[in-house]
């Protein structure tokens, strides 16, 4: 008989959304209207200036390996980037190119993370983040968190539970699934906090560009020693290119460059030429056309679930997510969305996939459907609520 696979693989918990995705692809295709509100993809395609620039790549056979950190073409794109949005000075040879957020996480993890140790990590968040922990065998120590602390770790709760295998921590701004921001002197607070324990702060800026009535400050603005993740793929759109980044101290680059070349070799080719054409005017002015049309998503979709009594305490301020508490209705957070997937098609997901506190009477939707789809989910749940028997 075979060995069993490995405790790592074993402890790494599934996204129950998938469950939910396969049974809505399934009546789709038996011919049903489902109204997908569980993914955190963008519905708009690349832009096109994007997609001319991959073209290019592609005819002029920019096809090879890249160096480990990336093109510096790229590197020195996004350290302008930083300069000209937060007025910050970035050295390019600090920016690693990565497959992704997904990749600039991996390298953070195995950097700071020995066998045994932990971050503290908000309690609900992404659950990517504490599955990469557990697979450089260190953890994730779950802080809960609510809207008394608009679901973001603060300084208190850093020292409240910070233990002796604590090496850090990891918080996001703006936040999945809740889409709160940290502001500039939170940012600052929980820096001087973590660095009084000489611990290392990580910071998911993932979703920055996508912010509503205020823009998102950069940890770098006020902790020149935090290391960033972010990505094209949210306020850039290019999910499927797979590319990110990681802004590193200059003193862990040499390090993170070497598990990048034994890890994945190199972020792909094309997509970081590409990604160059992100940050030309006419490019830049796509992106926040896009963002303003989330944000007439959420203004829109916020107070029709309020007003059918769906519990969102703390107005979100980016991302393209609602974090609402179901408790009002009863029952379990995944029977209530098997109910309104299976009777009005309108997919969204189960907090169980955000954490543990509370995640059980807590929902997350989408608002990346345009506005006339999301106006038709709305009217779909208040005919789904008639008949839920939480």
């Amino acid at each position: 008989m075979a060995q069993p696979y490995s405790a790592r693989s074993r402890a790494i918990e599934p996204f129950h959304v998938m469950a939910l995705l396969a049974r809505a692809n399934e009546l789709q295709a038996a011919g049903h209207d489902v109204i997908h509100l569980e993914i955190g993809e963008p519905d708009f395609t690349t832009a096109e200036p994007i997609i001319q620039a991959g073209q290019a790549a592609l005819a002029a056979g920019k096809t090879r390996y890249t160096a480990a950190r990336g093109i510096p073409e790229l590197r020195e794109a996004i350290a302008g980037f930083y300069q000209q949005r937060y007025g910050v000075d970035i050295d390019p040879r600090r920016i690693l190119v990565t497959p992704g957020g997904s990749g600039a996480l991996l390298l953070a993890s195995a950097l700071l993370v020995d066998p045994g140790k932990h971050w503290l990590l908000a309690d609900p968040g992404y659950p990517c983040n504490r599955h990469f922990l557990r697979l450089v065998e260190g953890a994730a120590q779950l802080v809960p968190v609510g809207p008394e602390v608009r679901y973001q770790l603060t300084p208190d709760l850093v020292n409240r539970y910070w233990d002796q295998d604590t090496v850090g921590a990891l918080v996001a701004s703006p936040a999945n699934p809740t889409g709160t921001i940290l502001s500039r002197d939170e940012l600052a607070g929980l820096s001087k906090a973590i660095k009084g324990r000489n611990g290392h702060l990580v910071v998911d800026e993932i979703y920055h560009g996508l912010t509503y009535g205020t823009d998102a400050a950069s940890v770098l603005e006020v902790d020149d020693d935090a290391f960033v993740l972010n990505s094209f793929s949210k306020y850039f759109g290019m999910t499927g290119w797979r590319l990110g980044w990681l802004v590193a101290p200059s003193a862990a680059v040499s390090e993170l460059e070497k598990l990048a070349q034994n890890l994945y070799i190199s972020a792909p080719s094309m997509a970081q030429h590409a990604a160059l054409a992100c940050f030309e005017p006419a490019t830049i002015e796509i992106f926040e056309q896009r963002r303003a049309e989330f944000a007439r998503r959420r203004d829109f979709l916020l107070p029709a679930l309020r007003e059918l009594g769906f519990g969102i305490a703390v107005e979100p301020e980016g991302a393209f997510y609602l974090y609402a508490d179901i408790s009002v209705f009863g029952g379990d957070a995944f029977a209530f969305c098997q109910h309104f997937l299976e009777t009005e098609h309108v997919a969204f997901t189960p907090g169980l996939d955000f954490g543990r506190h509370q995640a059980g009477h807590h929902v997350r939707f989408a608002y990346t459907q345009n506005l006339a789809r999301l106006q038709e989910a709305v009217a779909r749940i208040e005919r789904g609520l008639r008949s839920w028997k939480g």
